[in-house]
């Protein structure tokens, strides 16, 4: 136990400031559509197909290219515009531009986004975050064992009674044991979407994904011609998916690749859905798609990670458990790098201290 102690407080002192990141983080995305404030954000959400074709229409017709659209939805009632280089708009869903972005450092709920996911690194800050929750999640488990011991103090608090050491440890220890699920869920669903290693490790007794992947179109132009008729494509998806919403449209960012429709169906969890409607860039004839419906239990549990993740399911007393989750975290990896490292500080003075003591002396003698 001792050992286990000593690796544990170790370990949490070296990775707890990026834990505690991610902790608040996570807590703000919660509300991400609370946060972002725009013109016609609260605007209800229309499903007529005619005006959604009329603004991709006029998107694709523009001069800068496009990398996706996702529709405005439940919580968000305006359509976010990617641009292939970089910057973006918000648009109304009559197809007013109500905000503009050249980077995602001028919008703070895109950048909050970036942050915890990516830790504004790229695929690096997602392959760290995966690693840091993997750890993290040995931290949770390894913390409830070294708790055992003291259980008969169980005393759970907010805030340490007092700032030192021992008050501080106290409060670490009740209080992740009282958050460990919730802590647990909330990391292991993290690393499995940041490594799909571990996702297909943990899912293997589920059997092999059977995802399917996009059509290959024989071309080589690696700058399709530009979609400028939307309409028909979105009622062949309808009439393929009675009932689903289209929720994004992705165009092409290779040569030889589709343009993806993506939809959400009633079943499914995830809010931009797993449907995909794959169509040739310049015709936007459907060449091919991907049913979430027939798929296999592997599939139907990945779809449910990002949801449990993120609070998009469970309504406002899941969002409140996540949120009150991130904030855990946050609060247990701050407050064991301080404690931790605090205490050192002030053993090592004390040293110093007694050293310059018994110097002294030696001089004196």
């Amino acid at each position: 136990m001792r050992a286990l102690a000593l690796l544990h407080r170790w370990v949490g002192a070296i990775v707890g400031v990026l834990l505690a990141l991610l902790g608040v983080t996570g807590a703000l995305l919660v509300w991400r559509d609370t946060l972002t404030v725009v013109p016609h954000v609260r605007d209800a959400v229309s499903r007529d197909p005619a005006a959604l074709a009329r603004v991709l229409d006029a998107l694709a017709g523009g001069a800068r290219p496009l990398d996706r659209v996702t529709l405005a939805g439940e919580g968000l009632g305006v359509h976010q515009v990617v641009f292939r280089d970089g910057g973006g708009a918000y648009l109304s869903q009559s197809g007013e531009v109500v905000a503009r972005w050249s980077s995602a450092w001028q919008r703070p709920e895109l950048l909050l986004f970036d942050l915890h996911h990516r830790l504004l690194l790229g695929e690096l800050g997602e392959t760290v975050n995966g690693v840091a929750a993997l750890v993290g999640l040995v931290l949770v488990v390894s913390g409830v064992v070294l708790w055992w011991r003291t259980r008969m103090r169980f005393r759970p608090r907010l805030w340490p009674a007092r700032m030192t050491s021992g008050a501080i440890v106290h409060h670490h220890r009740d209080l992740g044991v009282l958050t460990a699920p919730l802590l647990a869920l909330s990391l292991l669903t993290g690393a499995m979407m940041a490594l799909p290693a571990v996702e297909r490790l943990l899912l293997a007794p589920l059997g092999m994904s059977d995802r399917a992947r996009p059509p290959k179109l024989v071309t080589t132009d690696t700058t399709p011609a530009t979609p400028t008729r939307f309409g028909p494509l979105l009622v062949a998806a309808a009439r393929r998916f009675p009932g689903a919403e289209v929720r994004r449209v992705q165009w092409p960012r290779d040569a030889g690749a589709p343009l993806a429709l993506r939809l959400r169906q009633p079943f499914e969890w995830t809010p931009n859905g797993r449907t995909f409607v794959y169509a040739d860039p310049a015709m936007l004839a459907i060449v091919g798609v991907a049913d979430p419906a027939v798929g296999g239990a592997h599939e139907h549990a990945r779809e449910k990670l990002y949801p449990l993740h993120a609070a998009k399911v469970g309504g406002l007393a899941w969002k409140l458990a996540i949120t009150a989750s991130g904030l855990a975290l946050a609060l247990l990896g701050s407050l064991a790098v301080y404690g931790f490292w605090a205490t050192r500080a002030r053993v090592s003075a004390a040293r110093r201290r007694r050293r310059s003591v018994t110097s002294r002396k030696r001089i004196a003698l």
